[in-house]
């Protein structure tokens, strides 16, 4: 199953290179990385549950 999003900040920066991981139910179940416009896609297996998406917001520091 394929999950596309597209991400923008409201300050305006990039989140180009971010590292993504969606989770169900709490559990990562794919990774991902930000595309220079903004564009992320998961490939996740099927299933029932609640999806987040999670940044490793670590990288913004210093930006």
């Amino acid at each position: 199953m394929a999950i596309n999003l597209t991400l923008e900040l409201a300050s305006g920066q990039s989140l180009q290179g971010a590292p993504l991981e969606l989770l169900r139910n709490g559990a990562p179940i794919a990774r991902a990385t930000v595309d220079k416009q903004g564009r992320v896609a998961f490939d996740a297996k099927p299933g029932a549950g609640p999806l987040a998406v999670r940044v490793d917001r670590s990288i913004l520091n210093g930006r």
